[in-house]
Formats: C-alpha cells, structure tokens, sequence
C-alpha cells in the first residue's frame, strides 16, 4: 500500500493503484538521483516528491499523442524531485566556489601532466588536506544533478536521454553550431575513455546501463558514498576538461 502520506494526494479520475501501479518507477528515479545527492537527502524524501510528479504526469498525460506513459511520467517524476530539492536551496554560494576550484584544479593539472590527476595532487596544488578535497567531492555531488544526468523531452513526449548522448543539437539551425556541438562530443567521449578505470566503470553503469546507486556499489563491491565520490570525481574531470579545450577555441 501506498503511504498515508501519498493517500491523500490520489485523488482525481486516476484511482490509488495507477498510484501503486508506478510506485516502482519513483523508486527507481529516485534510486538514480541518490548517486548525486549527500548522504544527509533521505531517499524517501525524493520518492515523496517523485509521487506528486507522478500525480501531475497522470492528470496531463494524452494518450492520443502516441508515446508511452512511461517515458512522460519519468520526466514529470525527475523534474518534481529535482524542484523539491532546489526548494531546499541548501547548496551555497560558497560550496559553488569550491567546487569549482577543484574542477579546475583537476583540469589544470591534468593538462600539465597528460593523465588523470589525483586526489592528493589536487590538494597538494590547492594547498589544503586530502579531508577538504573529500568534502568538496561530497558537496559536489548534488551540483552534477543538471550537468550530466539530465533528461529531455521533446514536443511529440520522448525522451531524448541523457547529455552524453545529446551534445548534438538535432534542431541547431545553424550548420556551424552543428559541427561545435559534434566537436563537443567527440572531445567528451575521448575525455570519458581516459578516465581511471573505476570512474570510467562507474560512469557506463550509471549512465549506459541505467543502473542505480545501490545497483553500482554492489557491482564493484564498494560502499555507496564512494560510488557516490567516484561519481563526482568522473563529473568534475569531464567539465574541467571540457571547460579548458572551449577556452584553447577561443
């Protein structure tokens, strides 16, 4: 059964098993999402919004339109939990600055070095302990929720997946932004393949194979919070990357 807390909210010409009937793919969705988010995020939290996003998928779905209940209902499911957590606005300005010298940290140094920087090098650059490092991956991970994991639905409701696979714009009007944006991904592909191996790993079974957080760290036998770290630390090296070959452009 569905919770006292969803109970009240099934109401309309959709009755409580639809509810119960798509229960699985909140759980799902928000078993995704928990790969970018700290441990302190209760997961149930996230199925609590995914449930309204479900609701509001039930009331505006169209049938006649030709695509899969699914496919909709997973993007209203995301994007309810996605705007619960943005609600919280628990992620400061601060954090964003961090972050943001540690992405560029790893990018500057894999450029001086020609591989994959460490942890510990990162910190020796930076000028701080391995422990800070550690906290700023941790805080970085709710900041990869829209970088690379976010889904898009197009005008006739399907998905077009994720931006690993959308860096080309299908509707660019503009042949040279074509061939930016074919640019891009071959830059990001051959970022991801030099990746270490356990973030390239991590990477393909979070976004190739769809697999959830829980799924992941049972794979490779890791806990969730370093799946969780691996995770960002694959995420800030491809937009570090990626930041710094658009500036050698320009």
């Amino acid at each position: 059964m569905i919770p006292n807390a969803y109970e009240s909210a099934a109401r309309g010409p959709w009755k409580q098993e639809q509810i119960e009937q798509y229960l699985p793919l909140v759980k799902r969705i928000a078993g995704r999402l928990s790969m970018s988010l700290p441990p302190h995020v209760d997961e149930n939290d996230m199925i609590g919004y995914g449930v309204f996003g479900l609701l509001d998928a039930l009331e505006r779905f169209e049938a006649a339109r030709g695509f899969k209940f699914e496919t909709y209902a997973s993007i209203r499911i995301r994007g309810a939990m996605i705007d619960g957590l943005r609600t919280m606005d628990w992620v400061p300005h601060s954090a964003r600055q961090k972050v943001k010298r540690v992405q560029d940290g790893f990018a500057e140094l894999e450029y001086r070095l020609g591989r994959m920087a460490t942890v510990e090098e990162v910190a020796d650059l930076l000028k701080v302990d391995v422990t800070e490092i550690e906290s700023i991956l941790a805080q970085a991970q709710i900041l990869t929720l829209t970088s690379f994991d976010e889904t898009l639905v197009d005008s006739e409701g399907d998905s077009s997946g994720t931006p690993l696979n959308l860096l080309v714009d299908q509707e660019a009007q503009e042949a040279y932004q074509e061939v930016e944006k074919e640019e891009q991904k071959q830059i990001l592909a051959v970022a991801v393949e030099k990746l270490p191996d356990k973030e390239k790993l991590v990477v393909a079974l979070y976004y190739q194979e769809e697999l959830t957080l829980k799924e992941i760290a049972a794979i490779l036998k890791l806990s969730e919070s370093r799946i969780s770290q691996l995770h960002s630390q694959a995420i800030l090296r491809l937009r570090g990357r990626l930041s710094r070959q658009k500036k050698n452009l320009f």
